[in-house]
């Protein structure tokens, strides 16, 4: 995709560190260097102000990412590349049929009005809950870590979305200011919103996390 656009050697491309190692490996393959980008605390894609930060004169593009199937703001990220003369390329994520995504909104809804001391996602437009992403933030109660054992014990198929954002790892580490991505990698759970959960399953996953929403409040 880079090289076929014109990206190589000596480029700058701007991509999200919250995320998978594959697309930095992408563009160091391309031989261009990866750029790490903060991330909006909404939707997890790249923060518009956060790339017109980490642009150089040796930026060629910018990669967004489309995360958790809640769109970036395309709009502002077009324009930040409009100004600066970049490419602006998407990447997106396998579209589910329309009726899937109907009965994941639904147990979205659900969760959002059920759980108690985690902060639920903002849906917002578009969102197709491809993963229902949680806060669990620490502020010296149970972190996301141990919210997350205590859930899975009792039987919620939970998982941590992003382990450790890309700049932290050997392959790709960089001294950068990356504060929302940061706290996204500590805080974030995913949480089951799968259309064969049956309703069930639902009250199974509200009463695991609400057991421990007590130890949680105040949680903001």
């Amino acid at each position: 995709m880079l090289r076929a656009a014109g990206v190589g050697l000596g480029d700058e491309v701007v991509v999200p560190a919250f995320g998978n190692v594959e697309l930095a490996e992408a563009v160091a393959m391309a031989g261009a260097l990866p750029v790490f980008a903060d991330i909006d605390p909404v939707t997890y894609c790249l923060d518009a102000a956060g790339v017109e930060a980490a642009v150089t004169p040796r930026t060629a593009a910018v990669v967004v990412v489309h995360r958790f199937g809640r769109p970036a703001d395309i709009a502002r990220l077009h324009a930040v590349g409009q100004r600066h003369g970049l490419l602006v390329l998407e990447q997106g994520e396998s579209e589910a049929p329309y009726d899937e995504i109907a009965q994941r909104r639904e147990r979205a809804a659900y969760l959002d009005a059920k759980l108690r001391g985690v902060r639920t996602p903002d849906g917002g437009d578009g969102h197709t809950y491809q993963q229902y992403v949680v806060r669990v933030p620490g502020n010296g109660r149970p972190d996301r870590d141990a919210f997350a054992r205590a859930v899975r014990a009792r039987g919620v198929d939970c998982r941590v979305p992003v382990k450790t954002p890309v700049h932290r790892l050997p392959d790709f580490r960089r001294c950068v200011a990356l504060p929302e991505t940061e706290r996204a990698a500590d805080e974030t759970l995913a949480l089951p919103v799968d259309a064969a959960l049956t309703k069930r399953d639902m009250q199974r996953i509200v009463g695991a996390c609400n057991a421990l929403g007590g130890l949680l409040q105040p949680a903001f």
